[in-house]
């Protein structure tokens, strides 16, 4: 198999949202090709849309967002998966 680098336009885009639906901003972390390095973000809920739709985005998953989360308590406390 080969592997090809990408580049910065090809990456895959990540966000997670922390935010509730009734919220009126749109906390969400978002990430560009690696999704365990993201920046927090926020915006109204409408530049939210436009925001995903210009990027092109992939929501995390359950799974993607069960890794990110054991590898900061790994990061926090020293240990994977234990405060």
């Amino acid at each position: 198999m080969t592997d090809q680098a990408q580049s910065f336009d090809e990456m895959p885009r990540y966000i997670r949202v922390r935010s509730g639906p009734e919220d009126r901003f749109v906390e969400f972390d978002f990430a560009i090709g690696h999704p365990e390095l993201f920046v927090e973000l926020v915006l109204p809920r409408e530049a939210f849309g436009i925001f995903c739709e210009h990027n092109n985005v992939i929501h995390m998953d359950s799974e993607m967002i069960r890794e990110i989360d054991a590898d900061m308590v790994k990061w926090r406390f020293g240990e994977k998966g234990h405060r």
